[in-house]
């Protein structure tokens, strides 16, 4: 008899996303992600760092002070990383992401034909760029639901 106590899809890909963001070097912010296609693989992951090439001991992780200063210019997200490291066609396909997209992101997920996002956080809801992901996201039918939040204890 088959064992009944295994994880769901959600919970499988939402893991792959978590340990994703394990190898993210931001002090504040780790983001994973996972794409998956109708047939239930994975095409693409992807976490929150440098570009390729840039020393990311040359570039500042910091969340303040003068925008050069910080880390916003210079990190690419899980989300754009999840979908270029994916050689397959990403029409109809999920993402699962441990926090929800930005508006940045959301361009991006939406121009590549995924057409469901999973997250797991939503800490910067009723932001400017929250509001901006989620009418994007409403406009060209990309469904989005959250799941709850899974810990993965990896030593």
């Amino acid at each position: 008899m088959k064992r009944n106590d295994y994880i769901s899809w959600d919970k499988y890909f939402m893991g792959v996303a978590v340990l994703s963001s394990m190898r993210s070097k931001d002090p504040s912010t780790q983001v994973g992600a996972c794409i998956v296609n109708k047939a239930k693989r994975i095409v693409g992951i992807g976490y929150n760092g440098m570009p390729y090439g840039c020393d990311d001991d040359k570039f500042p992780w910091g969340r303040t002070g003068d925008n050069l200063d910080t880390k916003y210019p210079y990190v690419v997200h899980a989300e754009p990383n999840a979908i270029l490291n994916s050689n397959a066609n990403l029409e109809g396909c999920t993402i699962y992401v441990t926090l929800f997209p930005c508006n940045e992101c959301a361009k991006l997920i939406i121009q590549s034909g995924i057409k469901e996002v999973v997250y797991m956080d939503d800490k910067y809801s009723g932001t400017e760029s929250d509001i901006a992901s989620k009418m994007m996201l409403d406009s060209a039918k990309v469904a989005y639901r959250k799941v709850d939040k899974i810990t993965l204890e990896i030593k």
